[in-house]
């Protein structure tokens, strides 16, 4: 039995690689401040997390595990968790270069993904030891 395989530990590795590759994104975005026609990018996920979560099962429903793919799926697909997606923002322009990124804007997101990031990272800690201390029984 993989302790690790459940829903919500799946969904805090998804948050974690998504907050990784939007770092990745925003310094992109950053490092091409003045770069003439560049256009911003950002990450996708909490959207799609959401819709994946809410669209799976009606509000109260319960959803089946299942233990063998012969077995009949009960509710939705309460275990998948969607994939990060890189989407570019082609629509607007601040500066006359045909630019799009707002240093201030990027910088700001920079730090809200730093706290999400550290945020998700002590999740995973403590629910790595409530399994730890539920083994050990201490």
């Amino acid at each position: 039995m993989d302790l690790l395989s459940g829903a919500s530990f799946q969904r805090l590795e998804g948050a974690i690689k998504a907050a990784s590759l939007r770092q990745q994104v925003l310094a992109n975005n950053i490092a091409n401040d003045d770069t003439p026609n560049f256009k911003r990018s950002d990450v996708v996920f909490e959207e799609l997390l959401a819709q994946a979560m809410g669209g799976g099962t009606p509000s109260g429903a319960l959803a089946g595990i299942r233990t063998d793919e012969r077995h009949i799926p009960i509710g939705g697909s309460a275990g998948t968790v969607p994939s990060a997606q890189v989407v570019t923002e082609e629509s607007t322009q601040i500066n006359n270069n045909k630019n799009n990124v707002d240093i201030d804007k990027e910088m700001s997101l920079l730090a809200e993904n730093q706290l999400s990031y550290n945020f998700y990272a002590q999740q995973i800690n403590h629910d790595i030891k409530m399994m730890q201390i539920a083994i050990k029984g201490q």
